[in-house]
């Protein structure tokens, strides 16, 4: 087998050298530079082709951050597609339409991939074969220009569940053999089987949108020209199959590992998670595998957020189909950016456009912004009914890693402080501090986020009169602090609800939480209301439940807290966790859960002291979210200092 590799670079090689200009450097000639640096022939390709063939600068520096990589000499090849893309003033209106119906609807399934048409179906290639088959795509283009009409004809089709533009079926035919003709030279000259697309071509606006959205989607398509003018683009793009069932996220803030089950994490860098690995991974925490490094760990969720499938994408060859100038011969990007070669203004413009990199919402933007539609402020009617509901502090796990308490607590279960950050001391507990591993308290810092929450809330002259709580006692402390700031510590008591706790599922193994009990926590001067009957008691609450039974169970208990204070104060605070926001608010307003993977995203982005604020619309017991009377809280991580590595640098 590496004997006829050999061959086909050296054939390949000269080719490639005569059409390549003096700043590119393709793959035959990088390749026997990164063989003569002395890396294996298997590393070198794969490096390659991970990084669409850029040069040998990026190839080394690909090698070197994935030498720990456990799957760098893994033989897998990677999946390639190749789709036609739009560039131009038509790709201008379909990435505003992608961006207003983001902002109106929020994100669909069409938003995971940038607009195109798809000429053939997911396809393997091995890395040897990945020049030849780079060559193909530049030969069939150069032999079908022209013969492609000018502007593609495009109509708009809408149903209950799809919006798309499809091409006229004559001219798709025309697409369609073009997409036959490159199969069938790639056959012979990459060894590759290749499926063309069969169904009809059409460039997709919206799928799997819920029901009551195709009218406001429809009208935004419907103002699409799809006469504008537009430079199609054949484009080849590879990814890694082994991540093609993953979440993509992207790295918004550093993070150095506490344990060696952690990942280290460089903002920029894309992380690809699978539901199926989370078990391994407690509250506030994910399990997944870097983009720049190939390593796997746990990283904490709040300092990642939702990027799009395609964002991780390597594209290997780009050219016009109209034009006579190629645009790109090939390249390597992280979200499409990095390029090698020069690049036409049109092209540019198409991958900085896409929606899927420019909507990325930051993990510490707070929640309370998401009243797009009624921007009402709480302070203009003071006699409405209103519901905050605010995520815990910083937790002490989160911080200082899972393992915690192996470094806080000697061998007698006394705890020690070995942390500016760490609380002076701990609630003790009945059941010994190991209980502390599924219910950790707040850092120093969570007490201040707390505590600048109730001091924001008092400068508004914002009156809160009652407070309810999770059984956690990260959440209970947060409320404290807040009452702290609030001025209020003492005057309003805690009512700890269990009906409020988490999803159940979220629990690592198959116990829930042994929480501290009312009467303990107010021993240790915590202002608890001890006489407080629960309206979902712990006894009710099972582990590993579902999520339609944790949906019902946090909008049951809500509706009954207000239910119960009505007529007694107008403003209650719910203090719980990141998924409370949205589970106890959500079906408040009228509307129907959403799917647990789109819940599932919302909450990722959903920081400490996310707070939002729902208000009652007259006496009418149906809600809707409006602005928080505070400002945002944004805050970053900050990476633990010792003085000692000071020496070490003389």
């Amino acid at each position: 087998m590496a004997a006829k590799e050999e061959d086909l670079y050296a054939k390949v090689t000269p080719r490639r050298q005569r059409q390549t200009r003096p700043s590119t450097i393709k793959h035959g000639s990088t390749l026997d530079v990164l063989l003569s640096m002395g890396f294996p022939r298997t590393r070198a390709l794969k490096a390659l082709v991970s990084t669409g063939g850029k040069n040998v600068q990026a190839a080394c520096d690909w090698l070197f951050s994935h030498v720990d990589d456990p799957f760098l000499d893994d033989p897998l090849p990677r999946e390639y597609v190749l789709y036609l893309r739009p560039s131009g003033p038509l790709l201008q209106q379909l990435s505003q339409f992608w961006q207003q119906s983001r902002v109106t609807c929020g994100k669909n399934k069409a938003h995971n991939i940038f607009p195109h048409i798809t000429l053939c179906q997911f396809f393997m290639c091995p890395d040897a074969k990945v020049e030849a088959l780079v060559d193909t795509l530049q030969s069939i283009v150069t032999k079908w220009k022209g013969r492609v009409p000018v502007p593609l004809p495009l109509e708009l089709y809408t149903s209950s569940t799809f919006i798309g533009l499809f091409v006229e079926e004559q001219v798709a035919e025309v697409l369609k053999s073009f997409a036959a003709d490159f199969a069938t030279e790639a056959a012979a000259k990459a060894d590759v089987h290749i499926e063309p697309h069969k169904k009809q071509l059409h460039v997709t606006l919206a799928y799997h949108f819920q029901t009551n959205h195709l009218p406001v989607l429809e009208k935004l398509a419907k103002e699409i020209d799809a006469s504008s003018g537009c430079d199609w683009l054949a484009v080849l793009f590879s990814r890694d199959i082994r991540f093609a069932n993953h979440e993509t996220l992207q790295v918004m803030y550093p993070y150095m590992p506490q344990n060696d089950d952690e990942l280290e994490l460089a903002p920029g860098d894309f992380i690809f998670m699978s539901p199926v690995e989370q078990s391994t991974a407690s509250e506030g925490w994910v399990y997944g595998t870097s983009l720049g490094t190939g390593l796997s760990g746990l990283l904490p969720e709040n300092y990642v957020s939702r990027a799009d499938e395609s964002d991780t994408w390597v594209v290997h060859g780009s050219h016009s189909i109209h034009n006579c100038a190629s645009p790109l011969t090939s390249g390597r990007n992280v979200g499409g950016l990095l390029f090698d070669g020069q690049l036409n203004d049109s092209l540019l413009d198409s991958i900085i456009d896409t929606p899927s990199l420019s909507g990325l919402c930051p993990p510490m933007q707070l929640y309370g912004t998401i009243s797009q539609v009624s921007r009402l402020t709480l302070q203009s009617c003071p006699s409405k009914r209103r519901l905050f509901v605010c995520r815990h502090g910083e937790r002490m796990d989160v911080v200082f890693g899972k393992h915690w308490i192996t470094q806080c607590f000697d061998s007698k279960g006394r705890y020690i402080r070995s942390n500016l950050n760490m609380p002076p001391s701990l609630p003790s507990r009945s059941g010994g501090h190991k209980d502390y591993d599924k219910d950790c308290p707040i850092t120093v810092f969570g007490s201040t986020q707390a505590r600048l929450v109730g001091e924001a809330l008092l400068e508004s002259n914002t009156v809160i009169d009652f407070v309810y709580s999770s059984p956690s006692l990260r959440c209970i402390q947060t409320a404290q602090h807040i009452l702290k700031g609030l001025q209020q510590d003492g005057k309003i008591k805690i009512r700890v609800e269990p009906g409020l706790f988490e999803w159940t599922k979220w629990v690592s193994g198959t116990c829930l939480p042994s929480w501290i009990p009312s009467s303990e926590l107010a021993a240790a001067n915590l202002s608890l209301d001890t006489t407080y009957r629960p309206h979902f008691p712990v006894s009710k609450l099972t582990a590993l439940e579902s999520y339609d039974t944790y949906i019902n169970r946090s909008f049951q208990v809500t509706r009954e807290i207000l239910s119960e204070c009505k007529n007694l104060g107008n403003t209650v605070l719910i203090v719980a966790h990141a998924s409370s926001l949205e589970a106890c608010t959500r079906q408040m307003q009228g509307l129907s859960p959403q799917n647990s993977k789109d819940f599932v995203q919302v909450v990722r982005k959903i920081p400490y002291l996310g707070f939002c604020a729902c208000e009652e619309l007259g006496d009418t017991g149906v809600w809707q979210l409006v602005d928080p009377p505070i400002l945002p809280l944004t805050h970053g991580p900050n990476h633990s200092f010792n003085w000692r590595e000071m020496l070490m640098q003389e």
